[in-house]
């Protein structure tokens, strides 16, 4: 192997400068033309990493990033091998490269122990344990600056748990047992972050838990694993591109804003383009590309979708999602049920195939899990436009629902094709879904929808235009259920009747409803309100 086409790599100068104290010469083979300054580079092999899979590595590991950042910074190199490991300490100036070929494997916590989880008492008993604590990871860093993983290696969390039973579905949750470690990679409040090239299999309970962070660029990695895939948490100017991930127990890409540092922080500034998720494949199959299934682990459903909530104290604004790919997934899901408020979001050119619940999904809710009993957030000002959707789940709609007194507002969806699978019984569209305030956000919450398109209920100033809804089975129910909206706006809209002269809209304390150029019924403006009404 020789560092030639190492100059591929765009490696921030800061990364390697400043350094003070050199360690010793790597051998001639492995350095043919070097691009970077040998002295800036750090082999774990010449601090005693074996790279067999069977000798613990992390102590090497750790020695050549003390090494690194003694120097001012470098990078820390990892040849083709398999190095087993348990908590691996990143520093601030440190860049960890991971050849092609090299797998950064986690022990199991009987061979080696993880770093202990660091007390939060302060910020931990308002989300999940998973979410609270960063140090019981096989990477970890807290406070750092100018950090970075890159390179086509992988990080294999082979010893990681995860606190999900794959057979019974269920989310334990509970707190780590004394050295295990439960995440790939986790950073609370680093700044100038890069995450690049690298593959992760089996992350544990997330395959990187940001928290607090500024300045993250995360681009081109692929995740398959069997819980989140990536959580970013009350964090400013974030940049996720050209991901692929795998994930069908858990979200693939979730945006938070706990209460995990102890105070109220927004997650904003943030995009994700040009990504894949998938909750359709097993784990691992992904990242070998044998794309298999295996019926008997699907039995809690898929999920696998980009996510905004449940954590929500903080507030979530400026957040673009673009080009991006669901496939056998969960659909899209915005909630604010902690108090947050979610604003100018735009949402544009996504395709969804066999959604397995609501394509759209957006919540707001009174659950209010935080300090001094946070009042009830908002959801406002948000733009989802060149959508298409195909095998939509006959239980669900594309779904807006606020609270009483608290609507949803500012909603315009545009340029939306959607064909759901049908099947639905015409009886549905009499349902009167529970208003369950508090209860966790979830799509299915509210039960069977009672519309195919759209159910809204607590909702004001909607905007639906261009958008057309079918189905595949014959459909029995209302295509538009609206229930407490003020100022619905339905133009160019193309939508089937469901089968027996079912209602294209049934309104339900709605003032202020326009329908213009809807395919099936007469141009309607109703600026009263009606409490009951089928069109």
């Amino acid at each position: 192997m020789a560092f030639r086409n190492f100059t591929l790599l765009p490696i921030r100068r800061h990364f390697l400068a400043g350094t003070a104290a050199l360690v010793a010469a790597l051998p001639a083979s492995s350095l043919a033309a070097p691009s970077i300054p040998t002295r800036s580079l750090f082999d774990v092999r010449r601090f005693g990493a074996k790279g067999d899979g069977r000798t613990l590595d992390s102590p090497a590991i750790n020695a050549a990033i003390a090494a690194a950042a003694a120097a001012g910074g470098g990078t820390v190199y990892f040849p083709p091998g398999r190095y087993l490991s348990a908590s691996i300490r990143l520093k601030s100036n440190i860049t960890l490269y991971l050849e092609a070929g090299a797998v950064i494997e986690a022990a199991d916590a009987s061979v080696a122990r993880y770093d202990l989880p660091e007390p939060n008492e302060a910020g931990g008993n308002y989300q999940d344990y998973g979410h609270s604590h960063w140090q019981n990871s096989l990477i970890w860093g807290i406070g750092l600056d100018n950090v970075a993983i890159v390179g086509g290696g992988l990080i294999h969390g082979k010893g990681l748990i995860s606190g999900h039973d794959k057979y019974t579905g269920y989310y334990t949750d509970k707190p780590d047992q004394p050295g295990e470690g439960d995440k790939a990679i986790a950073l609370r409040e680093c700044h100038n972050v890069t995450l690049r090239d690298f593959s992760i299999l089996h992350g544990g309970h997330f395959g990187i838990l940001a928290t607090g962070c500024r300045n993250m660029l995360i681009d081109h990695l692929t995740i398959d694993t069997n819980r989140d895939g990536m959580d970013i948490d009350a964090c400013n100017n974030v940049r996720i591109t050209n991901c692929s991930l795998n994930t069908p127990w858990d979200d693939a890409i979730c945006l938070k804003a706990s209460y995990a540092l102890g105070r109220i922080q927004p997650c904003e500034n943030i995009t994700i383009s040009d990504c894949m998720v998938s909750g359709n494949f097993d784990e691992g199959s992904l990242i070998d590309g044998a794309f298999k299934r295996s019926a008997p682990d699907y039995r809690s459903g898929r999920y696998g979708r980009i996510k905004m909530g449940t954590e929500s104290n903080g507030d979530f604004k400026n957040i673009t999602i673009t080009n991006c790919i669901f496939d056998e997934c969960r659909g899209l899901a915005i909630e604010s049920v902690d108090g947050s408020h979610i604003e100018d979001v735009t949402i544009s050119n996504i395709t969804m195939r066999n959604v397995v619940n609501d394509p759209i999904f957006m919540r707001l809710g009174a659950r209010l899990r935080g300090p001094n009993q946070p009042p009830v957030g908002s959801i406002k000002r948000i733009n989802i436009s060149n959508v298409v959707v195909s095998g939509a789940h006959v239980n669900h709609a594309s779904t807006i629902a606020g609270l009483q007194g608290h609507p949803i507002e500012d909603i315009r969806i545009s340029n939306v094709q959607i064909e759901t699978q049908g099947g639905g019984d015409a009886a549905w569209s009499k349902l009167a879904p529970p208003e369950n305030a508090n209860g966790y956000p979830e799509p299915g919450m509210f039960g069977k929808a009672p519309a195919y398109a759209f159910y809204m209920r607590h909702v004001k100033a909607v905007e639906i235009h261009h958008v057309k809804v079918g189905y595949f089975q014959p459909e029995g129910r209302t295509a538009v259920v609206l229930d407490d909206v003020s100022d619905a706006s339905f133009h160019t809209v193309n939508m089937r009747r469901g089968q027996g002269g079912a209602a294209l809209f049934a309104l339900r304390g709605v003032s202020e409803f326009s329908a213009k150029d809807v395919r099936g019924m007469p141009d309607r403006e109703i600026p009263e309100r009606v409490d009951a009404l089928t069109l």
